[in-house]
């Protein structure tokens, strides 16, 4: 006697079909499943940052006044060469794959100095704010009472002072330059740890893991350490990671606006600067690095949705 047999889906699995309607449907779940693109802009990024200033094919801060605002995909006219290598600078003419800027500077190569710089700045800042808002949000979190209330008030204070108004105040009185550059980021990134682990806290510290721990005699800074931190830390890596790329902007706006990184150092923010004047005939000046830091920071926000997705479990998809 025959028996019929049903196909019976699996949950998790995927019903595939062949051929080249097929292979595009599994290419658009599989980018939509994981941050393909946006991790590719991110290594072309560090790798940028790391190896790139010392392949880069011009000078930094050195450029030919013969070449200047050359269009992207140019070279050096035969004439301009020529005039360059009687001086001795035949080394600052060629191929601009990224055309050159208002004094023949090439812009490829600045936004390759740029992405070290950007790359620097985000992770230094980055990482103060990450260790001082991390402490404070499980400080807080874990003890309450008037501990939480005081960081907390205090929190909300940082929030309602104007970031850009502090961020000229500090340059006015300690100076321009990176290091000041960093303080004001740090001082920026914080905030929003203290917020979102305080709250993470608050549920953990009722746990009965930490309520174990209390009796068997470990102290606040032993159950904050080994049982509610590690509770956080998939909270923290995502918000970090969303963080980066709001630092990365700030950078920018505050090279652009005069109160970051000083000329000639080429930092994007800086880049755009200078182009501002010339984005009727050269929007190439700006369009290079605010093409990058668009696309680094749209990437990084990417990978934090995607990282918020998979590591919180109350939001994982399931395909």
């Amino acid at each position: 006697m025959a028996t019929a047999t049903t196909d019976i889906p699996v949950p998790g699995t995927r019903r595939r079909t062949g051929g080249v309607l097929g292979a595009f449907a599994f290419a658009w779940w599989f980018l939509r499943r994981y941050p393909v693109i946006p991790s590719v802009i991110l290594i072309m990024l560090v790798i940028a940052a790391a190896i790139g200033p010392t392949v880069a094919p011009f000078p930094r801060d050195s450029g030919w006044l013969g070449d200047r605002h050359l269009s992207p995909f140019s070279s050096t006219s035969e004439e301009e060469k020529l005039a360059a290598a009687a001086k001795g600078q035949e080394h600052l003419t060629g191929f601009h794959l990224l055309g050159t800027d208002h004094i023949g500077r090439d812009t490829f190569t600045r936004v390759l100095h740029g992405a070290r710089i950007s790359m620097m700045i985000a992770a230094v800042s980055l990482g103060i704010g990450f260790t001082v808002g991390t402490t404070l949000g499980v400080i807080s979190g874990y003890f309450g009472g008037w501990t939480d209330e005081i960081i907390t008030r205090f929190v909300d204070i940082w929030f309602a002072l104007p970031f850009l108004l502090v961020a000229l105040i500090m340059t006015l009185i300690f100076g321009r330059g990176l290091p000041v550059l960093m303080v004001v980021l740090a001082l920026i990134s914080w905030t929003a740890f203290v917020r979102i682990l305080r709250s993470q806290a608050l549920i953990l510290r009722e746990m009965d893991y930490v309520a174990a721990a209390r009796i068997a005699g470990a102290g606040p800074i032993r159950i904050m350490w080994r049982h509610v931190f590690p509770g956080l830390l998939n909270t923290a890596i995502v918000v970090a990671t969303l963080n980066v790329g709001g630092l990365i902007l700030a950078e920018a706006t505050l090279s652009f606006v005069g109160a970051g990184i000083q000329p000639p150092t080429p930092a994007w923010g800086v880049m755009v600067a200078d182009g501002r004047d010339y984005l009727s005939n050269a929007w190439w000046q700006i369009v290079m690095p605010g093409s990058a830091i668009f696309l680094v920071v749209i990437s990084l926000n990417f990978l934090g949705d995607w990282l918020r997705d998979r590591l919180d479990p109350r939001l994982r998809q399931v395909d």
